[in-house]
This record gives structure tokens, sequence and C-alpha cells, in this order.
């Protein structure tokens, strides 16, 4: 069994490593003995090594100390003598006091000081971060800490006395990065529970005003396919020809077409809005878009027909589309509530297909069409928690996500999207 014994230069200590562990220690003697070498603890007056091979000794790099018995002893009194405490000296710590790190991420801090010997460490109030095993003054861990300020005691310890300060641990939120979109074919789809949206995209009667508003925004990237029902997001009613509920479709690869369609109601009570034709192609190119609803009444006079379809609004990269304008009945009086929330699939049917791509879903529970430019962003996707005012629910689709699972970034952070017939390729490094 070799005895590790060398100086640790940071800690200005002795680092002693044998049978009994790893630990500091200072103010030691090594001597002979007839049975061979000893090192005794000065301070405490006891033997922490006893009739020792000078041999065994080896320093910080397993080098066995050279030469026989007697020049071992005096190797290691030469090594004993420039470090503790010979003057009486308390500890002092030198190391910076502050750690700085991001969430997720796993600390690696190392406490120094002058004639410390033993170290005590106050780690209640950062669960996940230890000491090093064999090294006290060495901090490691951390990933699993939320962001903010800790404060960490720790002591220097000797002899003499004690140096006590607070170590301030700063977590802070990474830097924002879109990496990943989801992108869907033929019978792709997500679904969530759409009774957590009751209060963001729900109404109880014909529309009470700015309480009922939403707006909703996502970056779309279109596929190849010409089918004219691929649905993009859907919420409301099972029953999709009785019951109220909105859509919003992209009506396929068609140059008589490519464009977005929006409807609210049922297929027998509705207001639709089509934007131009051409408006949404697969140009190869994502574009952002966003749909708000002022949360006025609509439906069901005739006159007031146009002061329905106005309620609502369409933008693709910052600019108003204008729609041509379409209904059942002069529109929809009635309330509306979640039983299915989907992106990529209508009740039975209506798939988004061909590597349709969607990326960066925020819902919010107010018409914020005066704020496009500040959501937009001039087309570069960002941290939506930074706005004044945040979404409720944010879908990042992809970025800090595992398969199947999409998880709600926004205020609300309660309604998770689960992929389904889909795999993990699904979630793609395709981006705006």
């Amino acid at each position: 069994m070799s005895i590790k014994i060398y100086k640790d230069q940071a800690a200005n200590s002795i680092f002693i490593e044998d049978a009994n562990g790893a630990q500091f220690i200072n103010s030691l003697q090594a001597s002979i003995n007839g049975s061979g070498v000893n090192i005794t603890d000065l301070a405490r007056q006891i033997e922490i090594v006893s009739n020792a091979s000078h041999a065994d000794f080896v320093d910080e790099d397993e080098n066995q100390y050279p030469g026989d018995e007697a020049a071992v002893v005096n190797t290691l009194n030469s090594i004993f003598q420039s470090s503790g405490t010979p003057t009486g000296e308390i500890p002092n710590i030198t190391s910076t006091l502050a750690i700085n790190s991001l969430e997720g991420s796993t600390i690696n801090y190392e406490l120094t000081a002058q004639y410390g010997v033993g170290y005590e460490w106050d780690l209640s109030n950062v669960p996940g971060v230890t000491t090093v095993e064999g090294n006290s003054r060495k901090l490691i861990g951390g990933s699993g800490l939320a962001s903010g300020t800790y404060n960490i005691p720790v002591k220097a310890i000797n002899y003499n006395g004690e140096d006590s300060e607070t170590v301030v641990l700063t977590v802070s939120t990474p830097p924002f990065s879109n990496t990943k979109s989801v992108q869907f074919n033929q019978n792709d789809w997500i679904g969530a529970n759409a009774s957590l949206l009751d209060s963001t995209l729900g109404r109880s009667s014909n529309g009470s005003g700015s309480g009922d508003a939403w707006t909703i925004s996502f970056y779309f990237k279109a596929g190849s396919s010409n089918n004219q029902q691929q649905t993009i997001f859907y919420f409301g009613s099972n029953d999709v020809t009785n019951g109220n509920h909105m859509r919003i479709y992209w009506n396929g690869n068609n140059s008589a077409r490519q464009r977005i369609i929006f409807q609210y109601g049922s297929s027998n009570n509705k207001l639709q809005l089509q934007t131009p034709i051409n408006s949404v192609s697969n140009d190869g190119s994502w574009h952002h878009y966003v749909i708000s609803y002022n949360g006025g009444t609509t439906g069901a006079s005739s006159g007031q027909i146009s002061n329905y379809y106005n309620r609502f609004k369409i933008f693709k990269d910052g600019s108003q589309l204008t729609t041509s304008n379409s209904n059942s009945n002069f529109g929809n009086s009635g309330s509306l509530s979640g039983q299915n929330l989907r992106v990529g699939r209508y009740n039975s049917s209506g798939y988004m297909r061909n590597n349709c791509k969607i990326d960066e879903l925020a819902i919010w529970d107010s018409d914020q069409s005066a704020n496009i430019s500040n959501i937009y962003n001039s087309g570069a996707p960002f941290d939506l928690s930074t706005l004044t005012n945040e979404p409720k629910h944010w879908w990042r689709m992809g970025d800090g996500d595992t398969f199947a699972n999409l998880q709600d970034s926004g205020t609300s952070a309660n309604c998770v999207f689960t992929m389904n017939n889909m795999t993990s390729a699904d979630i793609v490094n395709d981006v705006p």
C-alpha cells in the first residue's frame, strides 16, 4: 500500500492519502524508529503514519521518493517545514468568492486559502452541489439549480483560527437559441389537453370584448403536397359539423390556391377568412403568421357581418394580409370550449403533409395585433418571455423538449403536446 504525500501549493497544505483516506494536514514531522517511518501530527500529538516502509512513500505523480530511509525522512520533513502555520498565522481565503453558472450546467470551483488545514461548507441551500472526494476545497454539481442567487457559507480552518466567508453562486438563464422545429408527414399530428386552453381561447357567449380576445403566433414552412385541407391548428368541439371550434389550415401547394384559411364557428354557423392566392407558397422559406381576435361579437346579424369579419386579423411576416371573407348563417354567436387541441390534424382528417414544419407556436389571452412588430422581431425568433405581454402558452417545438413531449414555456406552462404517429427524427434542425 503506497502512501501519497505532497504539498498542495494552492492550499499551502500537506495532502496525505493512505488506507485511511485522504486529508489535508499541517504541523507534521517525519521520524525513524526501529520498525520504519512514523509521521506525527504535532498539533494533536498523534501518529498518523506508523512503522511504514520508506519505499511506500510516493509523490502526487505516484513516483517513489528516492533514497534510503533517512533520505526519505529528510525529504518529507523539508516538505513539512515549508507548510502549515509556523508563525501562528490564521487562514486567509484567497480565491474568488463569486461563481457564475448557467441553468443546466455543472459548476467546477476550487477554494484556495493561505494556512488552511480543514475546510467546512454549508451546502444546504444548493441541492446537487457537493465536494470532490479527497479534495474538500473543490465543489462540483449544481446542474439542477434554477436561475437565481445562492449563498454558500465556507470556512478555512487551522489550529490558530479560521476564516469564514460566503461564496455567492449566480445561476443565469442560458442565452436564447432556436435550433429545432417539428416536421409533419401524412398522418403525423400533435395533441394536448384542450380544456387547459379554455380560459385562453374559449368563450361563454357571443364575444364579450377584450376578456375573450386571443392571439395565435407561429412560424410555418410549407411542404410540397397540394392537399387542400392541411390543418395547422385546431381547437374546440369534437363535433365539427354542429359544435363550435376554430381552425387554421393551408390549402396546399397549388398555384391556384396557396393560402391560409381561418374558420371560426361550426360547419353550419361560421365565419371564414382566406388570405390572397399565392400568399402562402412552398417557396422553401420560413414565414411568420399571427391571427388575432379582439373578443367582439361574431354573429348572427346580416347587417353586422363586416364587423364580425373585422374582429379577426391575419398577419404574415409582420404585415396584415387582406382577406376574402364568407360565412354560413351570418357567423356564430355561441360559446366555444375545448374538446380537441391539435396541430397537424382536424377532427379525423386534414393532416399536414410532405414535410410541413411548425416552430415557436405561442398563444396569448389578449389581442396582440398592436404589438405585431415586437412579436415578429424582423423574422428572428427570440425569447418571448422578454415581451411586456408574455404568451400564456408557448411551445418551442423541439428546443428543450424530449420526444414525444413538447413542453409549454408560456406563463401558464401547463399544456404539454404529445407527438402522435411520429418519431424523434421528426424533431428537426430546420429553423427560421
